[in-house]
């Protein structure tokens, strides 16, 4: 590739991102999440939209896990309208909201976190914007600002990328802070968690490095592509959808996220099968139905793709390409690195189609979203919970 195109370029970032905001996000996460927020949760929903709700998706087996507490991630919208007004009252600050906004301007989830508020949950706001309307709605803000970018990208309008990223980290490191005061985890314990999540700062370096190549290989190879599917579980269901999410707004292309399991279930049947698929797996919980799943595809000649280890060999065995993962990540992290892979491969794309990011906001799309017809940030709000 001649040159390094502006969501390469920002992509490159992310490694020296995770080592500037690891320790002020730690940081501003004890000062979140007090002490008796901690002790008296017995359940915890995460929500947001978009990238924001991606990441949740992601964190969400971090949080059972390290936690203890039962986590749920979900969208904005069904939480605000079909969830909210049915918590159970078990006692102040046993159900805890966490809500998801960079700008903090979302209508959507500044209306979830109101509704939980009205059902007696404790809301925490995980913001880079604490005085928008999304953070003033919150009980307590968790400031996560992304810091700027250097004077020669600034301005770029890119899709989403360091964002998400920041996200995810402001979500693991909540995690451990509940974790920790809880006891689920000795100090410890809790801080080598925070030295790995620091370590991903270095895989993700090597992981840009190695899968870039085969990331713009594999744009040229599935030139003539008219969709892409990302296929994952758990916490690489929200990678899935991230990467999905990419390529739309990097190249425009249609692109679809589909959890692991449903792909059986559903895209198997699909009469094109010329339509790639990228299958995403640490090898982990699903890596036996996800063999079975890549045996299915490569049956109906779908072309195929594998974002793991080099060690998945089970799966390997099925898959045209490997966009390699250098490093073993533990599974409950694994989204934070895995979503590389698809950044590369839709910012690849883009260059080798010639797309204009976000379809250069033409035909009633605008760049800051909200006098288009999405309403992103003025959509109509409900005032009443939903019972």
């Amino acid at each position: 590739m001649p040159t390094r195109s502006p969501m390469h370029q920002q992509i490159d970032t992310l490694p020296a991102l995770i080592r500037n905001i690891a320790q002020p996000f730690d940081a501003a996460a004890r000062r979140a999440f007090d002490f008796e927020t901690c002790t008296s949760v017995k359940r915890i929903i995460l929500i947001g939209c978009g990238d924001s709700h991606h990441a949740p998706v992601g964190a969400e087996l971090a949080f059972n896990q390290l936690t203890g507490v039962p986590t749920q991630a979900l969208s904005s919208l069904p939480f605000s309208r079909y969830t909210a007004g049915y918590l159970p009252d078990t006692g102040p600050k046993t159900n805890l909201v966490i809500g998801v906004s960079v700008s903090g301007k979302v209508s959507r989830t500044i209306e979830a976190l109101a509704m939980a508020n009205q059902a007696g949950a404790t809301t925490i706001a995980l913001t880079g914007n604490p005085s928008g309307p999304f953070g003033q709605t919150a009980d307590t803000v968790f400031e996560t600002a992304v810091p700027p970018l250097p004077d020669e990208l600034a301005g770029m309008i890119v899709p989403g990328i360091r964002s998400y990223l920041a996200s995810q980290i402001a979500l693991i490191l909540a995690a451990l802070r509940i974790a920790e005061v809880r006891g689920a985890l000795t100090t410890p314990a809790a801080d080598a968690e925070r030295a790995t999540l620091a370590e991903l700062a270095d895989v993700i370096e090597e992981t840009i490095q190695i899968c870039e190549p085969a990331a713009d290989e594999l744009a040229e190879r599935w030139r003539e592509a008219t969709m892409f599917e990302f296929v994952g579980a758990g916490p690489l269901y929200g990678v899935a959808m991230f990467s999905a999410a990419k390529v739309l707004e990097a190249s425009g292309d249609p692109a679809l996220a589909q959890d692991t399991e449903e792909w059986s279930h559903l895209q198997y049947f699909i009469a094109d099968n010329k339509i790639p698929a990228v299958l995403l797996s640490a090898n982990g919980f699903d890596a036996d139905r996800m063999a079975e799943v890549a045996r299915a595809a490569q049956s109906i000649g779908r072309p195929l793709a594998l974002v793991s280890t080099e060690d998945a060999s089970e799966i390997r065995a099925y898959v045209d390409s490997l966009l390699p993962i250098p490093r073993h990540v533990p599974e409950r992290y694994a989204s934070i690195v895995y979503s590389i892979p698809g950044e590369l491969l839709a910012a690849a794309r883009a260059v080798s189609v010639g797309s204009a990011y976000f379809c250069n906001f033409e035909g009633g799309r605008t760049v800051d979203w909200a006098n288009g017809a999405s309403a992103i940030y003025d959509s109509r709000m409900i005032t009443e919970l939903k019972r």
